[in-house]
């Protein structure tokens, strides 16, 4: 399982950039997989609990009946601003349950019931224009982080 702090260890410069992608906007994109496969999208807050990116989402709410069939999911940050780059992070959504759970929430939860989830990231990406040139930076848990550069 890769955590954010994880990320933050083995790529501390793309982490922080990331998470000021993320920290710019209240609301970002979830994607998530249907039943048949396909692609859905929903809108999302995250949070950094602990050592982890974590989101909710309502009890019985479409996008936790997805995640909960199948965690495979990617979350897009808001795109605010110009030149600050384009942030996503993909991986496998957990739910948080029984003792964890008091350590992701926030009190800012819907009211009634919820699903807490945190992100075992599998990757994470930064697309910035650089001059005349797209740089994307990708990291992957162990593997550091690749550059391309595109012009």
């Amino acid at each position: 399982m890769a955590t954010w702090e994880r990320f933050e260890e083995e790529a501390a410069e793309l982490a922080a950039a990331v998470r000021a992608r993320f920290g710019a906007g209240q609301t970002h994109v979830l994607a998530t997989l249907r039943r048949d496969g396909s692609p859905r999208v929903s809108g999302t807050e995250i949070d950094f609990r602990g050592p982890d990116l974590s989101f909710g989402s309502m009890r019985g709410a479409v996008k936790a009946r997805d995640l909960l069939r199948d965690g495979r999911c990617a979350i897009h940050a808001h795109p605010y601003g110009d030149g600050d780059g384009d942030a996503k992070v993909a991986g496998l959504a957990v739910e948080v349950t029984g003792a964890d759970r008091a350590a992701y929430t926030t009190g800012t939860e819907p009211a009634g019931d919820f699903h807490a989830f945190r992100l075992d990231l599998h990757e994470a990406v930064l697309t910035r224009v650089v001059g005349e040139e797209l740089v994307i930076s990708v990291w992957r848990p162990g593997r550091g982080v690749a550059t391309h550069r595109r012009a």
